[in-house]
């Protein structure tokens, strides 16, 4: 059948178990990927089961794991946050950033464990991105990256101290930078 043209170049990212090597030959009319799994086993994944979470190792966890292997910590799914990925109802192409026409200017917020941050109100597109990025350093990053340090250390033989104590993002009900759900103002910003 031969690549598609238009899909997302997903090489490197992580989804469950399996790490995305490369592009493969489409599977029907669908665009796949070349993954290694955790285990060492590769395979080939299309990918709408791959960002869905549906499909998140090579089968060596068992039928039916795919949803059920999904990391959640208060509401906030890991892999979802990782993988990064623009919903098929979004239209901005930006995730969090959408147009307010009665105000005529972009929106920008994020959610976290279950809350949605008001991020400000921007006449220009690239204002609103650039607060929306600016959020997801500070709440998802961190979040993964705390989240994958835990992991890994609680993997070790000897572990001294647990990154998920002491105020981390991982903790926190709010995020970093204060501004409650709902409502506050990331630099430059206004309020609705």
């Amino acid at each position: 059948m031969g690549h598609s043209r238009k899909k997302l170049e997903l090489t490197g990212q992580h989804y469950g178990h399996l790490t995305v090597l490369g592009p493969a030959e489409n599977i029907g009319t669908r665009t796949a990927w070349h993954c290694r799994c955790d285990c060492g086993r590769e395979t080939v994944v299309r990918t709408n089961r791959l960002r869905s979470g549906h499909t998140t190792s090579c089968g060596c966890l068992g039928p039916g794991a795919g949803l059920m292997s999904l990391t959640y910590i208060d509401g906030t799914c890991v892999e979802m946050l990782r993988a990064k990925t623009v919903r098929k109802n979004n239209t901005s192409g930006v995730p969090g950033v959408d147009w307010w026409a009665a105000k005529q200017r972009w929106r920008a917020s994020i959610c976290f464990k279950g809350k949605r941050y008001y991020l400000g109100c921007y006449a220009r597109f690239e204002d609103a991105v650039q607060a929306r990025k600016r959020g997801e350093k500070r709440l998802h990053d961190e979040f993964v990256r705390e989240f994958t340090e835990a992991s890994s250390e609680a993997r070790s033989p000897v572990h001294s101290k647990s990154p998920m104590r002491g105020g981390s993002v991982m903790e926190q009900a709010n995020p970093p930078w204060g501004c409650p759900a709902v409502r506050g103002v990331e630099a430059g910003g206004e309020t609705g």
